[in-house]
């Protein structure tokens, strides 16, 4: 049986962790985990709970480990106990995934030095603090690391998981079943396309909470070493 875990904290955006669960629950011979320090209803950044199903002590083994990310990324980058059960997994699993800025932690755990990586648009400078080598696509894939841009960016990261571990025609079935056929009203999804306006304000909304997160980051490589 393949064992996959998702890193459910405080503050996460849930379809960072959701839109790879769909996924995952359709794989066969699969157990799918959320995991976290304590059994107690998470509730994620816009209020939505949701209930681990076992802790990070319990958990001594994954295939794959797949970190979500959101604004509660930012006080994890220093919690040791978060970080040392990244990095204790990370030793063993096939796969050490993650999605949006969850690949930050992946970073604070030294899981990403000299790997080519993807997160949100708005963090993707952060990732070369920690030795990685930041990569604008979709999904990146390196070695055990497969990285997935930010948060519907998930979905593609996890059927191409699925095709790593049950190949193409089991990943494009899935894709069939839950209809995953994007097709945005809008072409303003990626700052490379949206108006130079746009992309300005959505900075802007978010510089204070990215200038406490660098901190943060600056503080999490300097306890890598």
């Amino acid at each position: 049986m393949t064992r996959i875990g998702l890193l459910l904290f405080p503050q996460l955006t849930q379809l960072d962790l959701t839109g790879p669960y769909e996924v995952f629950c359709r794989l066969p011979d699969t157990r799918v985990d959320l995991i976290w320090h304590t059994l107690d209803p998470v509730v994620t950044e816009h209020g939505l709970a949701l209930n681990p199903t076992t802790t990070c002590a319990e958990v001594d083994h994954l295939d794959v480990l797949c970190v979500p990310g959101g604004y509660g990324v930012t006080p994890l980058l220093n919690d040791a106990p978060t970080i040392d059960f990244i990095r204790r997994i990370a030793r063993e699993a096939r796969y050490v995934t993650s999605v949006c800025t969850g690949a930050l932690l992946l970073g604070a755990a030294g899981v990403l030095q000299g790997k080519r990586a993807t997160t949100h648009w708005t963090s993707m400078s952060m990732l070369s603090a920690f030795g990685a080598i930041p990569t604008d696509e979709r999904v990146v894939h390196d070695g055990q690391v497969i990285t997935g841009g930010g948060v519907t960016a998930g979905i593609d990261f996890a059927l191409h998981l699925a095709a790593q571990l049950h190949g193409r025609d089991l990943a494009e079935a899935i894709q069939l079943g839950i209809e995953y056929n994007p097709a945005p009203p809008f072409d303003a999804g990626h700052p490379g396309r949206a108006r130079p306006e746009l992309v300005d304000l959505v900075r802007a909304r978010v510089a204070q909470a990215q200038a406490r997160r660098w901190g943060l980051v600056e503080e999490a490589v300097g306890r890598l070493g």
